[in-house]
């Protein structure tokens, strides 16, 4: 698949942002995060998990975009699309760009917005925040939920690398009984399981959670430790790895040998849970229906498992807008990449987690993920 995007395609997302913040009466939106700029520029580097360096984008209401970047970036800016790129010498313990970007702000207007609801970041100190606002003419205000509402919706360029990601991880989830048995350290597991994916081509693997524990598990966020496999364990990995800048964010089950009937009753259960949100991820919906969906198969209609959501979106990020609880009233929209992620108790202090990705078309939704089969598979006891 070939890397990045064509400049048309951040010419499309610019020009929606800019019908937003037209409507809105905002002259620019400020951005501070990696995926933000990215999303706007095709800046992709690694570099930006180092915290000692901000980073801004600027997208006007009437021009492309400003990079106002520390000059380490410069050169790798200049392979984008973005012409105006703007730097100063970072880190600078006086003034780490903060009156360069205040400069670049008054020269668009006075009315600039900063993405600032549920799951946004400020990527820069905020004595630096401060002291920008205090530069400018009238403090930065909300982006009108913009940046959120562009990036919720993504296009079929953007799509195409989700699928890939997702088929990386299938065929590294089909590798897993060559990695995984009765006996093999769960620390082991994972190292091993990360290399399947690198191996099936993932550019890297940021995410990795899971558990192995008799009949189920207790949680899945624990790291993995020394505790060897045993029969009748259930082994579940859930990964987020990446392709080209973009995640999956799916599990699998595995069984260590045989495990009682009420495993794979449960098991199958989740699986029905996430057809049955399947059939109803289309326009029309909500993304409270989806829960629904899942919860009357999983705790018939009892309020869900205490994890909170039965899924999320899905993208640039691990976990994106939307939530799938009861009271997320987001419209289902053509373009829409969610995970379905039921959970259901098997014993008591025991449960199972599933976890599949899908992305909504007009007429329904479409799997990025194969999905998993009722029976759970089986490794070697």
């Amino acid at each position: 698949m070939k890397r990045g995007f064509d400049k048309p395609e951040f010419q499309m997302r610019v020009s929606r942002a800019q019908v937003e913040m037209n409507y809105h009466k905002l002259d620019a939106i400020l951005l501070t995060t990696e995926q933000e700029i990215r999303y706007f520029t095709g800046f992709l580097t690694q570099f930006l998990e180092s915290p000692c360096r901000p980073w801004f984008l600027v997208v006007p209401a009437t021009r492309d975009p400003i990079a106002v970047i520390p000059s380490i970036g410069e050169v790798l800016m200049a392979n984008t699309w973005i012409d105006d790129i703007r730097t100063w010498r970072a880190p600078n313990l006086t003034d780490d760009g903060v009156s360069l970007l205040a400069e670049t702000l008054r020269g668009i207007g006075s009315n600039i917005g900063i993405p600032s609801g549920i799951q946004s970041q400020l990527r820069m100190p905020l004595t630096d925040f401060a002291r920008l606002n205090a530069e400018l003419e009238s403090p930065i205000g909300s982006d009108a939920g913009i940046i959120q509402k562009l990036r919720l919706i993504k296009s079929d360029a953007e799509i195409s690398k989700i699928q890939t990601a997702c088929d990386i991880a299938g065929r590294a989830f089909a590798r897993v009984p060559e990695i995984a048995k009765a006996g093999t350290p769960l620390e082991q597991v994972f190292r091993n399981f990360q290399r399947l994916c690198l191996d099936e081509g993932a550019d890297r693997v940021p995410y990795l959670a899971g558990a192995a524990a008799p009949n189920g598990y207790q949680d899945v966020i624990s790291p993995a430790d020394a505790r060897p496999l045993t029969p009748g364990d259930v082994l579940m990995l859930d990964t987020g790895l990446v392709f080209d800048g973009y995640f999956c964010d799916y599990d699998r089950n595995f069984a260590v040998g045989s495990v009682p009937t009420e495993v794979d009753a449960a098991h199958a259960k989740l699986i029905e849970a996430t057809q049955a949100a399947f059939d109803v991820a289309r326009p029309g919906n909500t993304a409270a229906d989806l829960f629904y969906a899942m919860e009357k198969i999983v705790s018939d209609g009892s309020g869900g498992s205490e994890a909170g959501r039965y899924g999320h979106g899905l993208g640039m990020n691990l976990t994106e807008w939307p939530s799938l609880i009861p009271t997320d009233q987001t419209p289902l929209t053509s373009g829409m990449v969610l995970t379905l992620e039921p959970g259901i108790e098997v014993f008591p202090g025991t449960m199972l987690v599933a976890e599949e990705n899908i992305v909504i078309r007009k007429d329904g939704a479409e799997w990025l993920s194969a999905p998993a089969t009722v029976k759970m598979p089986r490794l070697e006891g």
